[in-house]
């Protein structure tokens, strides 16, 4: 009975414990997002510095020009797409009244087709199309505010760079453990560094495939659309989505039906095409975590660190998967979280280590 009620009271304290952490963080996420931007940032261009080193260039000044060409991508890509969030947001309203006309006359016939019983408005509270673009601006324009520290983020990511290397024997001499482990925490930062690297590759290639095609096509906005589209391919399954539909419901507004059905089909080609040929060849694996977890991840982030959240979604569920895989205790966690390959890795290990 005693010790029926130790494990009940230490399953209480354990949840209460998680609880306030996630409150806490949530209450420091303004203090939070500038510093996971800078592990962010310093992950991608951790390689670039590591090539500079080793091209015999001192680790301080292979720091310093890393985040000096990361500081000058920002700044001119920030105000050249900056212009476009402004005037975006300027002309949300009348867009937004124009696609009101569309719904309505489409919810009329809708209307009529189910029965009398529907009407416009009580379809129009299910279907908001007018929010998807509200949305794409709220979300463009929250990332611009986090981005104003961005001198904070550019030293604390240069102190990360140049701490980088010395990490490891701290933390050997701090806590006595094994080189095995963190040589397998090594392991998960360089697959890490390198998921981000190419992801990054690819969201540029998308981002400028993307900018090309709208402009193309004749819709405002190229290169809003370019930039979206560069974000939220860093959220997997559903972030071309996301980034998808305002653009088509510009351009139904714009030019009409035929060129947002273009614009449709053009997204979902070149997603196709990079998503499902060109980054699994270049990535080599997965994410290994299940797609089901990358979407819960993708709200539970989001609800915590709000845009920014949402974006590092996937960096910051495979680094909770490694916190639970490193105690014994929370492995079955980081299992269930994880994918079927590594479901199957486990399975594999434990009839392995069973005496026959």
């Amino acid at each position: 009975m005693t010790i029926l009620a130790t494990k009940n009271t230490n399953a209480i304290v354990t949840v209460a414990a998680v609880v306030i952490i996630i409150l806490g963080m949530q209450a420091a996420k303004i203090i939070l997002v500038p510093f996971l931007l800078a592990i962010f940032f310093a992950l991608i261009t951790l390689r670039p510095m590591l090539w500079l080193q080793a091209h015999k260039v001192p680790p301080v000044l292979a720091a310093f020009a890393v985040v000096f060409a990361l500081m000058l991508v920002l700044v001119v890509v920030g105000s050249i797409v900056g212009t476009s969030i402004a005037a975006f947001t300027a002309a949300i309203p009348g867009y937004q009244a124009q696609l009101d006309v569309i719904m309505q006359g489409l919810l009329k016939f809708l209307a009529r087709i189910a029965g009398a019983d529907v009407t416009p408005a009580s379809i129009a509270q299910l279907v908001d199309p007018g929010r998807a673009m509200g949305l794409a601006a709220t979300l463009l324009n929250a990332l611009s505010a986090v981005l104003t520290n961005t001198f904070l983020i550019l030293f604390t990511m240069i102190f990360i760079l140049l701490e980088a290397s010395s990490v490891p024997t701290k933390m050997m001499a701090a806590f006595g453990r094994g080189v095995d482990t963190y040589q397998q925490a090594g392991i998960f930062l360089n697959n890490l560094g390198r998921y981000l690297g190419i992801k990054t590759l690819v969201s540029m290639a998308t981002g400028l495939i993307v900018g090309v095609m709208t402009w193309a096509i004749g819709l405002d906005f190229p290169l809003l659309w370019a930039m979206l589209a560069f974000l939220f391919n860093y959220i997997p399954n559903i972030g071309s989505i996301i980034a998808a539909v305002p653009a088509v419901l510009l351009a139904l507004i714009q030019l009409g039906p035929g060129e947002a059905t273009t614009t449709a089909i053009g997204f979902v080609a070149i997603n196709m095409a990079i998503g499902n040929i060109i980054e699994p060849r270049l990535m080599g694996h997965g994410v290994g975590i299940s797609s089901l977890v990358v979407f819960i991840g993708l709200i539970f982030w989001g609800w915590i660190f709000g845009p920014v959240g949402m974006l590092l979604s996937v960096p910051l569920t495979m680094g909770l998967k490694l916190a639970l895989e490193s105690d014994e205790r929370t492995r079955w966690v980081a299992i269930l979280i994880g994918s079927e390959r590594d479901a199957e890795h486990a399975l594999e290990k434990r009839e392995a280590e069973q005496p026959e």
